[in-house]
């Protein structure tokens, strides 16, 4: 475990959470697109696994700014998160359901991303470093549209799915 004696350690170590939690995901994201019944999920899926192979490259270039290795780290939050959605995946039953299933799973990926890069950015600009605050809001920013994506695509889901009917307590 290392010293966080200053901002700057801390934001380093976040870059090498965050580079290990976009590692894990570009191994994770595929499954996600294969496991997907609809089609436009699916391709969402594939096309912020390239965006997050360009994260990785963003934080690499962020360690390198900092001095720093982005590696070192093992970021156990986002392991649980994959393994919450690798659960997901296993699940049967309608479509469209285990596909909502798919993007809460995701959501929470998203959710958990949006988090530390809020705080890297944070911490980058109060260190006055310009261009890493900008590296890393621009991952930001690719996060907060993936789960924009995510969240419409689902919405578009439930529009088309039929609405369940409640039982009638009297039968």
């Amino acid at each position: 475990m290392s010293e966080l004696s200053t901002i700057k350690d801390l934001l380093e170590d976040e870059i090498k959470d965050l580079y290990s939690a976009e590692k894990q995901l570009t191994k994770a994201i595929p499954k996600m697109a294969k496991g997907s019944n609809n089609e436009e999920l699916a391709s969402a899926f594939t096309a912020h696994l390239k965006e997050t192979e360009n994260q990785v490259k963003r934080l690499e270039q962020v360690a390198k700014l900092l001095g720093t290795e982005p590696t070192g780290k093992k970021c156990h939050g986002m392991e649980g998160v994959i393994e919450e959605g690798a659960e997901a995946l296993k699940e049967e039953g309608d479509e469209n359901v285990l596909d909502l299933g798919i993007i809460g799973a995701g959501s929470r990926v998203e959710h958990y991303e949006i988090a530390g890069y809020t705080t890297a950015v944070s911490l980058a600009k109060q260190l006055g470093e310009d261009e890493v605050a900008e590296l890393l809001n621009a991952n930001l920013k690719e996060e907060e549209a993936a789960e924009n994506k995510l969240r419409s695509i689902a919405v578009s889901i439930l529009k088309a799915a039929p609405a369940e009917q409640e039982e009638d307590e009297d039968e």
